[in-house]
């Protein structure tokens, strides 16, 4: 894309201008809709919610699960971090954290992740194809949802699903796992907001 400079804007004639006057002002209007559309959306989900689930596993064990996420506006979107400790039977835990920042996409109610920083500062979404998991999210209705697509060495796939749904005093969350195509885990569980 070509940049105009102000001498140029200058020697145009006035119906130019105005016109690129009209232009640039449209591009304003429509970011600023956007953005409030985003906050708008957005802003019900926005807080902090804990719970637990229990999640039986292949062989037939059962692991509790304390679960958090914490979803906070940023200037350009929105950021979720949440939280998964195991709690097993012989008392061990093991805790896993994640936390995502998310920017408006030019799809409607659907954000893409920002998850890298480049070379010059910008964040970018992570290469699968290298290991990385490609993230987006999605506001339908009262349900804010996040995907993550794992892609392994050999080509399989992971495909992880989270729903948060709005709910009475918090969220409801459905978890499923999908390893090429077919269910592999399912989890569902109230969070609580705090």
């Amino acid at each position: 894309m070509r940049s105009i400079t102000l001498s140029q804007i200058r020697s145009m004639p006035d119906t130019s201008r105005l016109t690129l006057w009209c232009l640039v002002m449209l591009s304003a209007l429509f970011l600023s809709v956007q953005s409030a559309f985003c906050a708008e959306t957005l802003n019900r989900f926005v807080g902090s919610y804990s719970g637990s689930a229990e999640v039986e596993q292949i062989d037939g064990t059962v692991e509790q699960r304390d679960m958090s996420v914490s979803i906070r506006e940023t200037y350009k979107g929105f950021e979720v971090q949440w939280s998964t400790a195991i709690r097993r039977a012989d008392g061990d835990a093991k805790t896993k954290s994640y936390k995502i920042e998310f920017i408006p996409s030019e799809r409607d109610g659907v954000f893409a992740a920002a998850m890298q920083t480049n070379v010059f500062g910008h964040t970018v979404q992570m290469n699968p194809m290298k290991g990385e998991p490609f993230v987006w999210a999605r506001v339908s209705d009262d349900t804010l949802t996040i995907f993550s697509l794992y892609v392994a060495e050999n080509g399989d796939y992971l495909m992880q699903q989270y729903d948060r749904t709005l709910a009475n005093g918090g969220l409801d969350l459905d978890f499923s796992l999908h390893r090429n195509g077919m269910p592999s885990r399912k989890v569902s569980t109230f969070l609580t907001r705090g």
